[in-house]
């Protein structure tokens, strides 16, 4: 279950650039521009290979396909949005996760998202988590809507896999930064294997030491403007962010924890990327028969 909070006026707290974006770029000239110019190219596919612990011996691989930051609005080309889902559709998941930042600056745009992802086929569900962009849009109707299209929003939340899966949970952890995120809420009774979805690494400071064995998260966008290195030349605040802005990492805490940070599908700010392509991730699951940890561990500050 989820909880959909009260639509709250985000509109306030918004960064100058966005009210900018909306007074310049609002019927999507820039994202046209940009389009035609060949800087918003269709979406590169991460291939991931990942190993979860599971308490039967034998168990069918898991495919999860993972996106974030689709920034449907003034900066992001509809056809980049449909060429993104079309990959996801395409690389048939069992189980689509979603990082939040559906929208920029308004909630008409996630109609036509939200009709694309309720297409992409996903047996064992299709779970999101909302980002900081859609809570200064305005959550409600997001919510709404992406419930009406299959989607499932997670809020401080909890779903358990069907079989033969029913040892995984999903863990939705409410956005760090605009939200109003509970890690204990979070993943309360999850009591098998904790798949965490949030929007940004920042939530690490939140989830602290609580046992956990996979996060997926975006916001960063690897920086959208990168060195040849891929080294983003800026990174949204927080201690975090900085440290994991793209990629997979290895965490020590918890140990054994991986984290994986998607640079996105849109566009932020500005309608172009550089050395910092967008992307969506598939992973292939599979597992290793031990003792699933059943009781979760207390809550600590990360050092």
């Amino acid at each position: 279950m989820y909880r959909v909070r009260r639509a709250r006026d985000y509109r306030l707290r918004t960064h100058l650039v966005e009210r900018l974006l909306a007074r310049v770029g609002g019927n999507g000239w820039m994202a046209e521009l940009a389009y035609r110019a060949g800087v918003q190219p269709p979406v590169v596919v991460d291939t991931l290979a990942l190993c979860l612990p599971a308490p039967a011996p034998v168990l069918p691989a898991l495919r999860i396909a993972f996106a974030s930051d689709f920034h449907a609005g003034p900066t992001t080309h509809p056809q980049a949005i449909a060429a993104a889902c079309a990959t996801l559709a395409q690389l048939q998941p069992d189980l689509l996760l979603l990082g939040g930042d559906f929208v920029s600056l308004d909630v008409r745009h996630i109609e036509p998202l939200a009709t694309l992802l309720g297409r992409v086929p996903a047996p064992l569900g299709r779970f999101a988590v909302l980002g900081n962009h859609d809570l200064w849009a305005d959550d409600h109707p997001i919510v709404r809507r992406l419930t009406v299209a299959g989607v499932q929003v997670l809020i401080n939340a909890n779903q358990r896999l069907p079989p033969p899966y029913d040892h995984v949970w999903i863990c939705g952890l409410d956005d760090p930064t605009s939200g109003q995120p509970d890690a204990q809420a979070t993943l309360h009774g999850a009591d098998g294997v904790r798949i965490v979805l949030m929007h940004s690494p920042e939530g690490l400071e939140l989830l602290g030491s609580y046992r956990f064995d996979l996060a997926w998260c975006g916001h960063t966008h690897g920086g959208q403007i990168a060195l040849p290195s891929g080294r983003p030349l800026w990174v949204p605040p927080g201690r975090w962010n900085r440290r994991y802005p793209q990629g997979r990492y290895a965490l020590d805490q918890p140990p054994g924890a991986v984290l994986i940070v998607s640079r996105g599908v849109g566009y932020g700010g500005l309608p172009l990327r550089l050395f910092a392509p967008a992307e969506v991730h598939v992973a292939t699951v599979t597992w290793e028969h031990v003792r699933v940890e059943s009781s979760p561990s207390p809550p600590a500050t990360r050092g």
